[in-house]
């Protein structure tokens, strides 16, 4: 019998470097047990961003390319389109994808490019020191507005998914959150359908997940895990956004 706590094929036996409460090692985890489950990690090549998970390699059991900051889209398209048996995967935090990637992922989902998105949203730059981030919320306090995120200097909240649910080449876009057992389990689902969708050749898929991030936040884990449920939630809503080939 396998046990719950059972490292997956498809993570190198290392220690995450991640701060404690980070929500990217739980990502990591549901990622790499949707491979195993799909039995297709000899065919996965995923793309890392400039961010916390600038070294996804260290932990992920497959190939992993590290691209550019905002460009995993541009790289996902070149391999998808030269390797169309592949299984490609870009990994990719708010800073990478929302701000200096915003053509990058705009244009890709635009032409319906058959691969899959992993969207981290902390609502800050994590990497960087906490700076304010396209998804940063009103009022939020970063080092770049120490007291708070305004409207008027700095605009709104960016909502990447609701953006490209729009866009006529999406098959997929769910958002999740990593905040508790019952969501996990939700995100787990939207990971393996997001996978199975571009194994069936239906185009652009994309997982926004909410994560938190205590450090930059300056919070406790379980105080971050409280602040995504009470402020993130009401900004950026869970719930599949698209889906165009839903069972009817």
């Amino acid at each position: 019998m396998k046990k719950i706590s059972q490292k997956p094929l498809s993570l190198k036996p290392a220690p995450f470097r991640y701060c404690p409460g980070c929500g990217h090692s739980l990502i990591h985890r549901l990622i790499a047990e949707c491979i195993d489950s799909l039995h297709i990690r000899e065919k996965v090549v995923g793309i890392a961003p400039v961010g916390c998970a600038v070294f996804a390699y260290d932990y992920f059991n497959f190939d992993v390319l590290e691209v550019a900051h905002g460009r995993p889209p541009a790289a996902a398209t070149g391999l998808k389109r030269v390797m169309p048996d592949r299984i490609i995967f870009s990994y990719q935090g708010d800073g990478d994808l929302a701000a200096i990637g915003t053509a990058e992922i705009i244009h890709a989902a635009n032409r319906g490019e058959n691969f899959t998105v992993f969207f981290v949203n902390n609502a800050t730059y994590g990497m960087t020191g906490g700076q304010m981030a396209p998804t940063t919320l009103l009022g939020q306090k970063t080092t770049t507005t120490p007291k708070g995120r305004e409207s008027r200097d700095a605009g709104y909240p960016l909502r990447v998914s609701e953006m490209l649910s729009t866009i006529e080449g999406v098959s997929f876009l769910a958002r999740t959150s990593v905040d508790s057992i019952k969501n996990l389990i939700e995100t787990k689902k939207a990971i393996e359908k997001a996978f199975r969708y571009q194994m069936d050749g239906k185009g652009f898929s994309m997982v926004e997940i909410l994560s938190p991030c205590p450090t930059d936040w300056g919070l406790s884990p379980e105080d971050s895990i409280k602040w995504v449920r009470s402020e993130m939630m009401s900004v950026y809503r869970l719930g599949t956004l698209k889906d165009k080939f839903q069972e009817v």
